[in-house]
């Protein structure tokens, strides 16, 4: 791994950043956002919105890291599933399923956008006690089993944040391996090469991307990282009371972990010294697992979305076909339908 091409000198760091989704890329501006997908045609779905303004919280050292990985959370998750929906949207009709029972029942019950929210939140909820669960308490829980074997607290912590580490580390590795997963890594490392473009003023194009390395300082797993070493850290400040009180303490300092975390995310972003590249080595090798080298036509896709937020103020919003700037090309509003309400409309046309 070479830092220079990672940490580079002449760049000029942004607070533009991105997410990858289904067969596309979400990058968020100064004032706005733009979600673009790669259709089945060839052509590029985008809609741009302007961005949610964030409370006087947001603002705060430490708290604004919790307020931002909430928003993160709720915010991604709407992202990932609208990409989804436009993808299904415009599938060809032979290659598309029936709907389920359970999927029929929240439509029929809620309607269409009630039930979209309510599986929104749903999953948030489920992602939150799913991480919660697997990645804060079961490393404690696991490591009371060499209470009777192990007398040092220290020792203890240690051996329980390294169980973290390594079942966080297991768990990508094993989705990296499904292949939905693998494009939308490739589509990550887009958004990195993308930025790291931008940043250093070069024209956007595939060409001129392709050059730098997929990995970010920024980047959200480079966070997640130092959620895990943070945790480390401050859990073995507290000893090694009983498993009980072990699990309380982990949960209540989450936000704090959280908010550590985040200011020194956005602390390596912006500089470049020794010490922020031996703490930011171990998100940037983690960073390996969760980005792909994308090929020309996903960088594309990663450049119309940074071109289409880094526009005047005044650019209107649009949802429809654009081209590879990023300008509207066909208005086309993406209306969210039940799978058997877009097979009727199409059997009635």
């Amino acid at each position: 791994m070479d830092l220079s091409k990672i940490f580079l000198k002449n760049a000029c760091p942004t607070s533009i950043g991105g997410q990858a989704v289904m067969e596309g890329i979400m990058m968020r501006g100064p004032e706005r956002m733009a979600v673009a997908c790669r259709l089945p045609d060839g052509t590029i779905h985008m809609k741009t919105q302007p961005n949610k303004k964030m409370g006087k919280w947001a603002k705060v050292p430490l708290l604004r890291g919790v307020v931002a990985f909430v928003s993160s959370l709720v915010e991604g998750t709407k992202t990932l599933m609208y990409s989804a929906d436009v993808l299904e949207a415009n599938w060809p009709e032979e290659d598309q399923e029936e709907p389920g029972k359970f999927e029929t029942w929240l439509n029929t019950k809620f309607g269409e956008k009630g039930a979209w929210n309510l599986m929104i939140y749903f999953s948030v909820v489920l992602a939150l006690l799913m991480t919660i669960g697997i990645f804060i308490l079961l490393p404690t829980v696991a490591a009371n089993w060499l209470d009777a074997y192990i007398q040092s607290d220290i020792l203890l912590n240690l051996l329980e944040g390294i169980f973290r580490i390594a079942i966080f580390i297991i768990y990508i590795a094993l989705i990296s391996r499904m292949s939905d997963i693998k494009t939308v890594f490739q589509y990550h490392g887009a958004e990195h090469k993308t930025i790291h473009c931008f940043e250093n003023n070069l024209e956007l194009t595939p060409a001129n991307a392709q050059q730098f390395y997929t990995l970010h300082p920024r980047c959200g797993t480079s966070f997640l990282m130092f959620v895990m070493v943070i945790s480390l850290i401050l859990f073995s400040l507290l000893g090694w009371p009983n498993l009980f009180w072990r699990i309380v303490s982990r949960l209540l300092l989450i936000p704090v972990v959280a908010g550590l975390s985040y200011e020194l995310l956005k602390w390596a972003g912006r500089s470049d010294n020794w010490l922020v590249k031996i703490l930011s080595m171990p998100g940037l090798y983690l960073q390996k697992l969760t980005t792909n080298e994308p090929d020309d036509k996903q960088l594309e896709v990663a450049i119309a979305a940074m071109k289409a937020v880094m526009v005047p103020v005044e650019t209107p919003y649009f949802e429809g076909i654009c081209d590879l700037d990023g300008n509207l090309v066909e208005a086309k509003t993406f209306e969210r339908k039940s799978k058997a309400e877009t097979r009727r409309m199409a059997e009635e046309s």
